[in-house]
């Protein structure tokens, strides 16, 4: 009988342990053994670059020159973004911009109006 603790997301029964984590072979999701995991209640926070917390609906301006990959077009410095929704992903950022139409955004490159 195995004293090690069963996965909190997908309550796998087969965990091991790796140095000071213990590991779920059935979900790849990984918690350290003093049962702190950042993540327990899977809330993401999405900060922009100044670390401002975003939430849907906000606005942003983007604070780089972006090229619109598979277009020639590129989003400007201080284009307004309104109303933007977070979502899981590399870009976590969904929105429509006047002029391109909707595109994924990275937050590191928009700060909160």
């Amino acid at each position: 009988m195995s004293d090690l603790p069963k996965c909190p997301q997908c309550s796998s029964e087969y965990t091991y342990q790796d140095r000071d984590m213990y590991i779920c072979p059935e979900c790849a999701h990984e918690w350290s053994q003093s049962g702190a995991d950042e993540n327990t209640d899977d809330e993401v926070v999405i900060k922009d670059s100044n670390g401002n917390v975003l939430n849907d609906g906000d606005s942003v301006v983007v604070i780089k020159d972006l090229k619109v990959k598979g277009s020639s077009s590129v989003v400007k410095v201080g284009t307004k973004v309104k109303n933007i929704r977070l979502v899981d992903g590399d870009h976590d950022i969904d929105c429509k911009i006047d002029g391109i139409g909707a595109m994924k955004l990275k937050s590191e490159f928009v700060k909160k109006v």
